[in-house]
């Protein structure tokens, strides 16, 4: 008796192949396109504005591009008009800038066309220094009306504080000479008494601030106002100077003077990638959390004085920290987890169900092939019954033959093996009818 056996080969193999392989392709084809579309890889460059070549959001730009540099992120540094230009060309949808320092409550709104920056945070005060010449102190703001006054150039934010501040103290285009000229050209004149103030916004280290306040002729507008011009403008700090601050071996200033200040805000487009932004964080971290000549420690970078909406990405950093990965990997490497992490949840959580129907499928695919089996043996015997004559015996028990042979060259399961047993009971069943011999009846001896 010839014995049938069930071997594991290419057909069980080419199955299972053909039943996962779909799942598979469309695994890998969905998560190509995310990776690459629904969460791009973060460029290596990010553009920066900052301001007059010796300011000190030079300074800030220069430090943050050799802290970026060191995680293979480009930061080019482009000079601006000030605080107003960055915040213009950021808006602009046009502009290829990503990044730019803002002058906290300097900021207008932006019309329809435009986009409005994101802020990462305030980053240091900015103080308001007013330069002039007089033979009296002057103490207010209204004390400068009939002057010739210098109020920073066309796009820098000092023209805008500046012109706010003296509206609000009655000096107007009326009846003062308003020149918005730069800085430097500013202190010449005032160097020179072309000018009788100049408005000046800069750290007490700044080359111009020291140049200025060491001239015996000029003098440091001291604001006895300054609590109370607070409270009308918000984002105005009042900044109490101690005498020598500017140079204590000079003694500059010779005594303690109070100023306005506003804060220094980091603005980013909202097309900056969110891992750069985190990165862009860890820079500003490093640049601004060290106690200053204006601020103590771990005072900036912060959250406070933001007339902007806050990223995400930053307000998470000033709630949490930074990312967890990137505490601990470097940030090309957190960056890889940290997108194959978002495309593959969601995709195995969208692909467990139908993994789930995999047994399904492949059981499936066995009884089809049991099935066509069945179905050939079926269309046989039809033939059979319905037009006997025309079907030669020999051809017929061929193609039995045929059927029962793809039945035992298959390489079928063992749980299937039920089921090729009663399909090779039925084939049998089927050449037995047709090998049997035709009963003929006989008819009524005469």
């Amino acid at each position: 008796m010839q014995k049938f056996k069930f071997r594991r080969g290419r057909s069980l193999f080419k199955d299972i192949v053909w039943t996962i392989l779909p799942i598979l392709l469309l695994g890998v084809g969905g998560s190509w396109i995310a990776y690459h579309y629904i969460d791009p890889a973060p460029p290596h460059r990010l553009v920066i504005l900052t301001g007059a070549e010796d300011s000190s959001y030079q300074d800030f730009a220069k430090s943050y591009k050799e802290i970026l540099a060191g995680d293979g992120i480009e930061l080019v540094i482009r000079q601006s008009n000030g605080a107003l230009d960055n915040h213009q060309r950021l808006r602009d949808p046009n502009s290829d800038v990503d990044l730019g320092f803002l002058q906290d409550g300097l900021n207008e709104t932006a019309s329809d066309d435009e986009v409005e920056p994101l802020s990462l945070g305030s980053i240091s005060y900015e103080p308001l220094w007013v330069f002039y010449r007089a033979k009296q102190p002057i103490t207010r703001f209204s004390g400068l009306a009939g002057k010739r006054l210098a109020i920073g150039r066309e796009g820098s934010g000092t023209k805008l504080l500046a012109t706010r501040l003296l509206a609000a103290s009655g000096v107007t285009a009326d009846n003062s000479t308003l020149q918005a000229i730069g800085r430097d050209e500013a202190a010449a004149q005032l160097l020179a008494g072309k000018l009788d103030a100049v408005f000046v916004i800069g750290e007490p280290d700044s080359p111009l601030v020291q140049q200025l306040a060491a001239d015996s002729q000029v003098r440091i507008l001291d604001l006895d106002q300054a609590a109370a011009i607070a409270r009308h403008f918000p984002y105005l700090h009042e900044l109490r100077v101690p005498h020598g601050l500017i140079d204590i071996r000079r003694n500059l200033p010779a005594q303690d003077i109070t100023l306005l200040a506003t804060t220094t805000t980091l603005a980013a487009r909202e097309t900056v990638h969110p891992a750069l932004i985190s990165l862009l964080m860890k820079a500003m971290h490093e640049t601004h959390s060290e106690a200053g000549l204006l601020h103590s420690a771990n005072e900036f970078p912060s959250a406070k004085d933001v007339d902007l909406e806050l990223s995400k990405e930053a307000e998470h950093y000033y709630k949490s920290g930074p990312p967890l990965l990137q505490r601990y990997l470097p940030f090309w490497l957190a960056t890889l987890i940290d997108r194959a992490a978002l495309v593959l949840i969601p995709l195995l959580a969208a692909l467990i169900p139908v993994i789930r129907a995999i047994p399904q499928i492949y059981n499936w695919r066995i009884r089809r092939q049991i099935y066509r089996w069945y179905g050939e043996l079926s269309f046989l015997e039809t033939q059979l019954r319905d037009k006997p004559a025309e079907v030669e015996i020999a051809v017929a028990i061929r193609q039995l033959d045929h059927i029962e042979e793809k039945v035992q060259r298959a390489k079928l399961p063992l749980t299937f093996a039920e089921h090729s047993y009663v399909l090779k009971e039925h084939i049998d069943f089927v050449r037995r009818r047709i090998l049997k011999p035709e009963t003929k009846p006989t008819g009524p001896v005469a």
